[in-house]
């Protein structure tokens, strides 16, 4: 899910990659050589470099960067030696023997079939509002042969020649999201036929994505139930929030300055007080008098935490969190991430980091963080409990998180 320290060249690698690719697209469809499709770009030819590829095996990544560079040094050579005509057979025998001197892997091993939309990106934001939208897409057009769980197990999955794969895997992050999006809407196929079948003219583009968007967290759902992590690192959702006495405004605001806590308050859970550690969101139930008794209950704790405080006196607790979710379905949103029913909820803790990663998550009815910790983290950094003794649980969990960032890798490609 994050790679180790070694291999931050390949993940700089697929940056460069992607960044070559994309560009080169842009300026074909500036120049009017190729279209669009769906909204944005149509990638012209039926192939493309397959970071994916190049991901899991580290072998094959380093022999396509050597390649790549020898390539370079020979356009090099060549440059000079037409401006510097003394030098010029040197240059030339030095371009050459780069060349001949290079690893060549073979091409079936670094491209890979490609589609029109290949390099499309979501235009959804990942928000609360479209997962929840993508849900109920999902129940009705998808859960049949997918399974409501996400495992491939659904009522229709028997009739399919192929069996449906699961989502409690990498199955997401393995593919680029104009991939995704181009087979749910045109179906896939093999060599005897059809495997899936395509949702063009039931769907429309928009709905797919929010589809797209419910599955990464039917994903994380799923890898709760089967092994108590998520597969692959998730994102924040967005949402809109309410802040006592300030302006609305959305999650994004937040996003690479600060890290976010996400508590679920309700009367018997009221929200933690203020840390400056982090910025705090809490979510509610959509439930009228479960808000008032929520909201009753914030009013007496901070009542009796202030009681007798004189005015020029800061409370020894500080303020409680007053920044909410304005969103009906975040509650369940969230409880699908945390792998919870939405009754038992209430008191889950989530942390993400300042990229807007959600890292760590401390479930309800237990001991807080001293139970929780990274659900995302390297090989090599400090399992979940591996706590210093000296620290307490969530400054632990913080220092393990900002030292191990998330570099995800999507469909090949750092996202």
């Amino acid at each position: 899910m994050t790679s180790p320290p070694s291999h931050l060249w390949l993940n700089a690698l697929l940056q460069a990659l992607q960044f070559v690719q994309s560009t080169w697209l842009g300026a074909l469809y500036a120049l009017g050589i190729t279209d669009d499709s769906h909204g944005a770009p149509a990638w012209p030819w039926a192939q493309r470099i397959a970071g994916e590829n190049l991901v899991i095996d580290v072998a094959l990544a380093r022999q396509f960067a050597w390649m790549l560079a020898a390539i370079a040094f020979a356009v090099v050579c060549l440059l000079l030696a037409v401006c510097w005509r003394r030098a010029w057979r040197w240059l030339t025998v030095a371009a050459i023997g780069a060349l001949v001197l290079a690893p060549w892997p073979s091409p079936q091993l670094w491209l890979t079939a490609a589609v029109p939309t290949s390099f499309h990106t979501s235009p959804t934001g990942f928000t609360v509002d479209s997962i929840a939208r993508g849900a109920r897409i999902y129940s009705a057009q998808c859960a049949t042969c997918h399974g409501a769980d996400g495992r491939g197990e659904g009522p229709l999955a028997a009739t399919l020649r192929r069996w449906p794969p699961t989502m409690a895997s990498a199955l997401l992050s393995r593919r680029a999201d104009g991939e995704l999006f181009w087979h749910v809407l045109y179906g896939m196929r093999d060599d005897q036929g059809v495997t899936m079948p395509g949702f063009l003219g039931r769907l429309s583009d928009r709905e797919v994505w929010d589809a797209l968007d419910y599955m990464r967290v039917l994903s994380a759902s799923a890898g709760m139930s089967a092994g108590g992590s998520w597969p692959v690192p998730i994102a924040l959702p967005s949402v809109a929030v309410k802040c006592a006495g300030r302006p609305d405004r959305t999650l994004d605001a937040w996003r690479g300055n600060q890290r976010v806590r996400v508590v679920a308050v309700d009367a018997a859970h009221p929200p933690p007080f203020e840390d400056p550690r982090f910025l705090t969101l809490l979510i509610r139930r959509d439930d009228v008098q479960a808000t008032r008794l929520a909201a009753a209950s914030v009013r007496k704790v901070a009542t009796v935490a202030t009681r007798g405080t004189p005015g020029n006196v800061t409370p020894l607790f500080g303020t409680r969190a007053d920044c909410v979710a304005d969103a009906s379905e975040a509650w369940q949103v969230f409880a699908q991430i945390a792998g919870a029913s939405a009754s038992d909820l209430a008191g889950t803790e989530w942390l993400a980091d300042r990229d807007g990663w959600l890292r760590a998550l401390a479930p309800a009815g237990r001991r807080g963080w001293a139970d929780g910790g990274l659900m995302c983290t390297t090989s090599t950094s400090l399992q979940v409990g591996d706590k210093s003794p000296a620290r307490d649980p969530l400054t632990a969990t913080l220092l393990e998180m900002d030292g191990d960032p998330v570099r995800f890798v999507k469909g090949g490609f750092v996202h």
